[in-house]
């Protein structure tokens, strides 16, 4: 059963014909160390069980090749890379944006929205939009955000403090973690 990759990626194995070592430290099907062997013997033996010679250590002295399954192999590590893509945590980042002369029961509801944002695992970046005359006074995008702050009932992490960005003002927070 030789199956041959003709991919020519640099993180992918080499096997069987591929392999161009003189010897190998050869590692039967059991697990077995067979020594060091020349490269067509441990191909023979690969060969002889319907297996694979795969190099899986090539930067040792000599090459390492193991006999396998080298389609079961792949499967194996593919399965593998997708278990552990299932474990992370993808963190979202949401944005909230208002405007320095936003009204009270609109602070509520935003502030609201960002509080069910900070429950459900969120990152929330917090913009202040300034508008023309309103660049003159920065200081009521701070008291904004404070306000905003202050309205959270959660605890949550400033992760970027409020600074102000061309136009815009703004600040980032997150859930606080729990233990």
């Amino acid at each position: 059963m030789a199956y041959n990759n003709n991919n020519n990626n640099s993180k992918e194995l080499r096997i069987n014909d591929k392999i161009r070592v003189r010897e190998v430290r050869l590692i039967d099907e059991e697990g077995n160390q067979k020594g060091i062997v020349p490269t067509l013997e441990a191909l023979k033996l690969a060969r002889d069980s319907d297996l694979d010679l795969v190099e899986v250590s090539p930067n040792a002295n000599p090459p390492v090749c193991k006999i396998l399954d080298y389609g079961k192999y792949r499967f194996e590590q593919e399965k593998k890379l997708r278990d552990s893509k299932k474990n992370q945590k993808v963190l979202k980042m949401k944005e909230i944006r208002m405007q320095p002369k936003i009204g009270s029961g609109d602070l509520d509801t935003k502030s609201k929205h960002i509080q069910e944002f900070l429950n459900d695992g969120c990152k929330v970046k917090v913009t202040i939009r300034f508008r023309g005359r309103e660049l003159a006074h920065t200081e009521l995008g701070f008291d904004v955000l404070n306000e905003v702050l202050k309205r959270l009932t959660s605890a949550y992490v400033i992760e970027k403090p409020a600074a102000m960005d061309g136009r815009n003002m703004s600040m980032t927070i997150s859930a606080k973690a729990t233990k």
